[in-house]
This record gives C-alpha cells, sequence and structure tokens, in this order.
C-alpha cells in the first residue's frame, strides 16, 4: 500500500493541511482517491503521472500481475473485467478503463484546465489521439514489449515481434510528422493525449529494437521526460 500527497488550487472549498508544510487541499479530498493497480503497468502509469500533474493525492494498493488481488470477489465487484487499474472514492464510486480514468479525474479535479480542453476542438483532438492510443498502437507496442520484457528467451517470437514493430514505427512516423512544429499533440499544452501516449513512446525508445529517426517525435519524449510526472512514474526500467 502507497501513500502519495499532492495538490492543486483552482477556486472551491480549501482547507489547510496541518501539521507540516502549508498545502491546499480540498475538503473532500482529505479521503483519499485509491488506486488500484501494480506501478509497472502502463496504464497504471498514466493515472499516477496524471495525479502528479494536478497534484491528488492518493493512495496506490497493489494489484495485478505478481500481486494478484484482481480475480477476488472484492476486486471483481469494482472491475468486471479482472485488469488494472482502477479507482475508488471515498464515497464508493468506482471507475475502471485507463483512459476513462484519466478524463474523469481531470474533469472532476481540474475543470477548466489545459489538460482536458474544454474548447470543442481541442478536446475532440485529445479525445482522437486517446482513442488511437487504445484501439491502434496498443496492439503493436504490447507484442513488441511482451517479447522483449515479459516472455522467456525460448518462448519468443521474433518473427512476429518485427512485424508488429514495423507497424509501430509506421504508425510513430505519424505521429512525428503531427508533432512537426508543436510541442505537445494539441498545441502550446500538455494534455491527457500527451499522458497516454507518452507511455508508449518512452518504451519505443528503450526497447532494445530498430527505429527510424523522428526527430519530432524525440524531441517530444525530451519534453516529456523534464516532467516530474514522467519522470517519477513513467521514465524507469522496463519490467
Amino acid at each position: 500500500m502507497h501513500i502519495f500527497f499532492g495538490h492543486i488550487a483552482p477556486a472551491g472549498n480549501w482547507t489547510r493541511a496541518a501539521p507540516g508544510p502549508t498545502v491546499a487541499v480540498k475538503r473532500e479530498e482529505l479521503a483519499m482517491l485509491r488506486i488500484w493497480g501494480r506501478a509497472n503497468s502502463s496504464n497504471v502509469m498514466k493515472v499516477l503521472w496524471l495525479c502528479e500533474e494536478l497534484g491528488i493525492a492518493f493512495e496506490r494498493i497493489d494489484a495485478g500481475g505478481a500481486f494478484g488481488r484482481t480475480r477476488e470477489p472484492d476486486y471483481l465487484a469494482k472491475n468486471p473485467n479482472a485488469l488494472v487499474p482502477t479507482i475508488e472514492e471515498p464515497d464508493g464510486f468506482t471507475l475502471w478503463e485507463s483512459n476513462a480514468i484519466l478524463r474523469y479525474l481531470a474533469r472532476s479535479r481540474a475543470p477548466g484546465h489545459p489538460i482536458y480542453p474544454t474548447e470543442l476542438k481541442l478536446a475532440a483532438d485529445c479525445d482522437r489521439w486517446m482513442d488511437w492510443q487504445l484501439g491502434t498502437l496498443t496492439a503493436p507496442m504490447t507484442t513488441i514489449f511482451f517479447t522483449h520484457v515479459r516472455i522467456p528467451e525460448p518462448d519468443r517470437d521474433y518473427p512476429a515481434a518485427e512485424k508488429a514493430r514495423a507497424a509501430a514505427e509506421t504508425l510513430w512516423a505519424m505521429l512525428d510528422a503531427h508533432l512537426t512544429g508543436r510541442p505537445f499533440i494539441t498545441g502550446d499544452h500538455l494534455t491527457l493525449a500527451d499522458i497516454a501516449l507518452g507511455i508508449y513512446v518512452h518504451r519505443w525508445f528503450v526497447l532494445p529494437i530498430q527505429r527510424a529517426e523522428m526527430p519530432a517525435l524525440r524531441a517530444w519524449y525530451d519534453r516529456l521526460l523534464a516532467r516530474p510526472g514522467c519522470a517519477k512514474h513513467a521514465s524507469g526500467p522496463l519490467t
């Protein structure tokens, strides 16, 4: 079980946390958000990174992978998919699906924040790239990742991994072209789309694979690495 504290400070109903450093804490957040999931899960990393960006206090509970728990009745009641992450609010509300969680936390904790734009077309652009991550990029990146990190050497299917690598390279080239002249995916500000895709671009650049030169993609990756949330939760060794 891991507990982290942060702060955000838009207008609203606030109190001061004591003792210790003076930190603005919203009263309803004194009962913390729970995040169920292991820290080395890409989808959990998204949520942890966002919490760092917005200063959301949370308690993380290890679940999934070697930690098990996801097939236990109490967890299945929260998430019948038996996957991570799942978030749990103090009032009992639970939510699964990582990108849905990102949108919910942005709306509930920091409405109007540029991390999830309010302008209709910018929001649609953000949503488009988040959906592209889930529906298009995840499959080849998962094959590459599992081949080189999770599957024992004797069981690895390298031809399948190379096919996935080539497919992923084509997809990353699309994003490289899109990022030319832009600091972040939707423009000047980091959004949920950058977080959703940033988890995977870290894997792309550190996996032991061949990669075409993509200068805009690399520059974007370097900008993400400079952000505390990415550095803390999404840039470590692959496990």
